[in-house]
């Protein structure tokens, strides 16, 4: 069998319908979580929302397919909010490591944008997502330590933060 090729590149409207059933198909039929497009008006204008300021989009692309999402949301003060960070099941894990590559290039896009904390939020469901979270430098913060400024999806109910080594 051949090696599969990741490439990790920023958004590019080519591919806005293919992130959208990515997300959509992990949410609703991995996880049941009962999130519909329209809950998700940032998914339609991932360049406004997501590549404003010191913000940006990635994807993980494997054959001209998208296995993978990942942006960071400028929300001020030198801080910004990991969202949408989602990897089809079957390139999840270590064979790929399409998580850490996604999560390396958030960070290094943030040092250079000197952003110094990235926070996130995310379900209790994502029992996986916690552990790789944490095995990469996050801590577990309560809802009140939050800053005014981040986004808080109604889906949301751990959250997490990384401070930005220089």
């Amino acid at each position: 069998m051949e090696e599969e090729e990741i490439i990790i590149k920023k958004y590019s409207a080519e591919y806005k319908d293919e992130i959208i059933d990515l997300i959509l198909d992990i949410q609703q039929n991995e996880f049941q979580i009962p999130i519909k497009k329209e809950d998700q008006p940032d998914l339609n204008d991932i360049p406004n929302f997501y590549q404003a300021l010191h913000g940006n989009f990635w994807m993980a692309i494997c054959n001209n397919r998208v296995v993978g999402t990942i942006s960071l949301r400028d929300i001020g003060n030198k801080q910004g909010a990991l969202r949408k960070m989602f990897v089809k099941a079957a390139y999840r894990g270590s064979s790929y490591n399409i998580g850490k590559l996604l999560l390396l290039n958030l960070i290094h896009w943030a040092r250079e944008h000197y952003i110094q904390e990235i926070y996130l939020g995310t379900t209790e469901k994502f029992l996986a997502a916690h552990r790789f979270y944490e095995k990469n430098g996050f801590v577990q913060i309560a809802k009140a330590d939050l800053p005014d400024a981040f986004p808080i999806m109604k889906v949301d109910s751990r959250f997490y933060r990384l401070y930005i080594k220089e």
